[in-house]
């Protein structure tokens, strides 16, 4: 299983965006809890779903950053 890209998560929404972050947060919630119950059996999720946080975490600050500018430098 290749892991996602990174255009992917650009083409969402801001409302889509955060469903998926949060869907993303339970997902890895579940992954350690089938690993503290011995339960996991594909050990290579954990890696896919912390890269796909911090993509969508990435675009989420990135456009944070294009909405509110970081100072005004034109007030002379």
């Amino acid at each position: 299983m290749a892991l996602p890209k990174i255009e992917e998560a650009r083409k969402l929404s801001d409302q889509e965006l955060t469903e998926e972050i949060l869907a993303t947060k339970r997902k890895l919630f579940d992954l350690r809890f089938q690993q503290a119950t011995r339960r996991l059996e594909k050990t290579h999720e954990f890696k896919h779903t912390r890269h796909r946080m911090a993509q969508l975490l990435t675009v989420e600050r990135e456009r944070q950053l294009d909405i509110s500018p970081s100072s005004p430098q034109e007030e002379e």
